[in-house]
């Protein structure tokens, strides 16, 4: 699966090049991992970088790194309570954008919808390491320094686990640099 999320990220990239891509940037994010349905785990931060191409004007793609570090979470079992430690994530993958956010000028609201590699650790428990999803919308607001923008983003992100998913709500702030291109 890494190998499959590798593949398309590598094609993306060169195809942005081949394309003449309109824009690239390279941006960094943090904010808060929030567990859906969870009761294992606790909110916690999640930061990493984005690297958004602008392909056509309403369309780019964005690889990315995410880690994220959950919080720990009591439970009562047979009348003890048991402290467990929060997962540790790492993600990487692609997302695909409707507009081109902290690359063309202007405030711009955003759907994206990605795909891509998650693993979550933890002492005590087996890794969980599948395929995961994300959707969301974020706003673009360009900042008075030439190539700065701040992005806004909230999103669902779900991790396939077989018969059922472990889903987090994703609440991040990021800027991004337009890298001048010739």
């Amino acid at each position: 699966m890494k190998r499959i999320v590798l593949v398309v990220v590598a094609a993306t990239w060169l195809a942005a090049g081949a394309a003449h891509a309109v824009s690239v940037g390279v941006g960094v994010f943090g904010g808060a991992s929030i567990p859906v349905l969870q009761d294992d785990c606790k909110t916690g931060s999640q930061f990493g970088f984005r690297v958004p191409i602008g392909i056509v004007p309403l369309l780019s793609v964005e690889p990315y790194v995410a880690l994220s570090y959950l919080g720990e979470a009591s439970e009562t079992l047979g009348g003890f309570e048991y402290t467990r430690s929060g997962f540790d994530g790492t993600a990487f993958g692609v997302n695909a954008m409707l507009g081109n956010p902290g690359l063309i000028p202007g405030f711009q609201f955003f759907p994206f919808v990605g795909i891509g590699s998650q693993s979550l650790t933890r002492p005590g428990s087996e890794d969980i390491s599948d395929i995961c999803y994300n959707f969301g919308l974020g706003l673009g607001i360009p900042l008075p320094l030439v190539g700065l923008s701040l992005s806004v983003r909230g999103e669902l992100n779900v991790l396939a686990t077989g018969d059922t998913s472990r889903k987090f709500a994703n609440v991040n702030a990021g800027v991004t640099y337009k890298l001048p291109v010739p």
